[in-house]
């Protein structure tokens, strides 16, 4: 059932069913959120079962403001607030250790929890309407199965999971990819996961380098090597690697799709082609949806322009490798 989220009554019908421990898909600025009530290990149980994903596997918890944190943080340590004052509310989660006793479900088991205040509108309506009805924070991960492609428009939901769920519209999602996950749990900055922020305006915030994860880094949200795949086997090649594979097939080439920024598929039929936005914001924006809507043409392959160097395309190039090895 998808409900307008400008709508106040759908506001507050999605805040009740949240209090009641049901599910709600909500629209973040990233990508639509299936949401449960994070200090109810039940109802965040709901949302494992719904999108098939292990329980072990942590979700992100959704507060409405940056105060809203400290009820699941047993600490917020300086290096924390010093990155939710500069990007909350934003597309940045922030890892630190996690109040004993509350949300264990939602962080996997785990002695940390993930955090993080978006900026969407409807999100931050909804946030606010269900902590006036004694939620704290919600329990977000993708609205989609486990594993698939995430979800940027409240179609995509109900593509999902049926006219069952109650999914507040709030359009388009802005910034189109999840959020970075920066661990702060332990004394230095580690980059679990890139998202649209460049790496260099969160270490300027961190006031030292970004680390990359080792053996001893938190399990997190969107991290495993394989993710966000098409039913389509996606392929990621350079600009001229894909270029000679194009040439190679000839005029007759086996049914596929392509998505690059640089590369035409010339005159061979069979191929339907989608070009990428030269811009990382704009491909960020757009690039869940268009894998939808290729995967949607029913090909068996979909071989994607790999995005040029640059930490400003390390989230795009990180969801493209992820789904290329599922």
């Amino acid at each position: 059932m998808i409900l307008d989220g400008s709508e106040a009554s759908a506001i507050e019908r999605a805040a009740a069913a949240l209090a009641a421990g049901e599910l709600v898909a909500m629209p973040t600025e990233t990508v639509y959120g299936l949401a449960a009530r994070a200090d109810d290990d039940g109802a965040v149980a709901r949302i494992f079962a719904a999108k098939g994903r292990p329980a072990d596997h942590p979700l992100i918890v959704h507060v409405a403001t940056p105060d809203a944190a400290d009820r699941f943080a047993a600490e917020m340590p300086p290096l924390a607030r010093r990155l939710a004052q500069a990007f909350w509310p934003g597309p940045l989660t922030l890892i630190v250790k996690r109040r004993e006793g509350l949300a264990a479900a939602a962080a996997g088991g785990q002695d940390t929890v993930g955090l993080r205040c978006p900026s969407h509108p409807v999100a931050q309506a909804l946030l606010t309407a269900a902590a006036r009805l004694g939620v704290p924070g919600v329990a977000a991960p993708s609205a989609n199965r486990f594993g698939r492609i995430s979800p940027t428009r409240a179609a995509h939901v109900a593509d999902e999971f049926g006219d069952t769920l109650l999914v507040l519209d709030g359009g388009a999602c802005e910034v189109g990819i999840e959020s970075s996950i920066v661990d702060c749990s332990r004394g230095h900055p580690v980059l679990l996961r890139p998202g649209i922020l460049p790496v260099e305006r969160l270490e300027a915030v961190a006031g030292e380098p970004l680390r990359a994860p080792d053996a001893l880094a938190p399990r997190a949200s969107g991290t495993l090597e394989a993710h966000y795949a098409p039913r389509a086997r996606l392929r990621l090649m350079d600009g001229p690697r894909l270029k000679a594979a194009l040439e190679v097939l000839g005029n007759s080439p086996p049914r596929l799709a392509l998505y690059s920024r640089t590369v035409v598929p010339g005159r061979a039929s069979g191929i339907v082609h989608r070009t990428m936005p030269s811009s990382p914001e704009a491909a960020a924006h757009e690039l869940f949806a268009a894998l939808r809507d290729l995967d949607a043409q029913g090909v068996p392959l979909i071989w994607v322009e790999a995005p040029p160097a640059g930490s400003e395309w390390d989230g795009v190039r990180d969801r493209l490798t992820r789904a290329a090895a599922a």
